[in-house]
């Protein structure tokens, strides 16, 4: 029998994949070249941050999925609340490919304000379900205004890439 978290993890797995066909050389290039603020000295961390926020997400959409599909009636919400989870994947995974893309910084901050503030209504609804699946959203509710931040300081340091 499979199980919910192989489920899950699956699905985060595919779709973080999938989202990276979008990135084009052209934006990585220009991502590259853009001024940075001082004070970040810890880019190289982001990976194994971002690597650890998507897996505590895909932890708290197991507990909430388990949670609520015990019986009949919760199952309905428990579909709801992984399509929660699911959009909250694909506009955090959105933010490179978009944002690179376009060329946009604004977007990029714009992208990872929506993802704290999806985060943040989700985190909400789960704590109703299970108060472990919101404390596991904890990661990304602290990175996420963190990351925007620093897109935010970039626009400022790249008027024209802004």
């Amino acid at each position: 029998m499979i199980k919910s978290w192989m489920v899950i993890g699956g699905v985060t797995l595919v779709v973080g994949i999938l989202v990276q066909l979008f990135m084009t050389p052209r934006g990585i290039k220009w991502f590259k070249r853009l001024r940075r603020p001082n004070w970040l000295t810890f880019e190289a961390a982001i990976p194994i941050i971002w690597t650890t926020v998507f897996i505590c997400g895909a932890w708290s959409a197991t507990l909430a999925w388990e949670t609520l599909a015990k019986n009949q009636a919760g199952r309905s919400q428990a579909w709801v609340f992984m399509g929660g989870y699911l959009l909250l994947e694909l506009v955090t995974l959105a933010y490179s490919p978009v944002m690179m893309n376009l060329q946009s910084l604004k977007i990029g901050t714009l992208i990872g304000a929506t993802g704290a503030l999806l985060a943040a209504l989700l985190a909400i609804a789960v704590w109703q379900v299970s108060h472990t699946a919101a404390w596991l959203l904890l990661p990304y509710l602290l990175w996420s205004p963190i990351g925007t931040y620093t897109t935010w300081a970039m626009a400022r340091l790249n008027p024209q890439d802004a």
